[in-house]
């Protein structure tokens, strides 16, 4: 992570760079404001370390002007001063200080405080990301915002509940928890590399086009990889990876894309297969309307051990009533009649009775629907 460090003492500028040097950080220096400034015209900094008094542009001054340069993401800063009046630090946080380290400085504080910064830059950064490729998902996904927001919280119900077991408590953890909330949103996003023929058809695919469509998750996994190569160490993305890429994998290994059989299956994909299929199957779609609750429950208890983990399915009979109500919160919004008019007109050109609901969702277990539709 890039840091500027600011400072027009060059004993201070020194001894703050090696610390941050030390503590893994790649440091630039810049000997007032008005430097900083003209290096943020060419670098992109995440962390900015400043002094407060300093000529020309002062390290409060720098912060303002940090703050107008409406920069692509947030920049962290911490000012070093010898100041210590209440009146100064509420002037610092006004013109957009993140944080203070009173001189003469600790080494070892200002590393944990510059660490703070990381990990709030980071967080931001993890957000951002998200949210960006969640839209760009959306915006060729035919499944509702309701549906990512319903599905994201079941995934927390599970994981919270799961988190209280032996079995689970050295892999779920409050990071853990969270991450799989922010990151589920984004499990179908191979979806935008289907073709609109297929992603969007109505009617019940055809053998060759449901196999591509079921490349959603390569493509998908694909994706988050190329960033992983640019952030190898960024948890939310290896998360999301593994949600994608193996959100379709069954218990029996009937699943796709690899295969993967019981624990072999990342502990986030066996959770999100609960929570999209339960979903799917209670969600009324242009084929179908939607299961009940009960109905729903009893598709996926008869299939723990071959479809799902049974342990998952155990979490989600212990939480089944959050699910009830995060149903109840996020419920889709009411047709138009338009909409109405072209769902049944589309229902009457394409239901069919089907043997197979894996039409209906891939991962759903079979049972006699009537239905119209063959969409992961």
């Amino acid at each position: 992570m890039n840091v500027l460090v600011v400072d027009d003492d060059r004993i201070a500028r020194k001894a703050i760079s090696r610390t941050l040097q030390e503590g893994g950080y790649d440091v630039t220096t810049a000997e007032d404001g008005q430097e900083a400034l003209d290096l943020f015209q060419h670098h992109d900094f995440q962390i900015v370390v400043t002094d407060w008094e300093m000529p020309r542009i002062s390290g409060i001054q720098l912060c303002r002007r940090i703050r107008a340069m409406g920069l692509r993401q947030y920049v962290y800063c911490i000012i070093v001063t010898c100041r210590d009046r209440a009146i100064d630090t509420i002037c610092g946080f006004t013109e957009g200080a993140d944080d203070f380290v009173t001189k003469p400085f600790n080494a070892s504080e200002l590393l944990m405080r510059v660490n703070v910064g990381r990990r709030i830059v980071q967080l931001e950064t993890a957000n951002m990301t998200i949210f960006a490729l969640a839209k760009l998902a959306e915006s060729r996904d035919p499944e509702t915002g309701a549906h990512l927001e319903r599905v994201r919280n079941y995934c927390r119900a599970l994981a919270e509940f799961l988190q209280t077991l032996p079995n689970f408590a050295d892999v779920i953890n409050d990071e853990y928890r969270d991450l799989i909330y922010r990151t589920s949103p984004l499990h179908d996003i191979g979806k935008v590399a289907i073709p609109d023929h297929i992603l969007l058809k109505p009617g019940r695919l055809t053998e060759d086009e449901f196999q591509v469509m079921k490349t959603h998750t390569l493509r998908g996994a694909a994706t988050i990889e190329s960033l992983l190569d640019e952030f190898p160490n960024a948890r939310f993305l290896q998360i999301a990876r593994d949600i994608i890429l193996s959100h379709h994998e069954k218990w029996d290994g009937s699943g796709y894309p690899r295969g993967l059989a019981g624990e072999a299956i990342p502990l986030c994909g066996r959770i999100m297969a609960v929570a999209d299929v339960y979903d799917a199957l209670t969600s009324k779609r242009v084929y179908k309307d939607a299961f009940s609750h009960d109905e729903t429950k009893s598709i996926i208890v008869k299939d723990a051990g071959t479809h799902f983990d049974p342990d998952i399915v155990d979490a989600f009979l212990a939480v089944e009533q959050k699910f009830l109500e995060i149903r109840s919160q996020h419920e889709e919004r009411q047709e138009s009649p338009a909409e109405a008019a072209g769902r049944v007109s589309r229902s009457n050109d394409n239901t069919t009775l089907l043997s197979d609901p894996s039409v209906l969702h891939p991962a759903i277990p079979t049972a006699n629907v009537t239905i119209g539709a063959q969409h992961a």
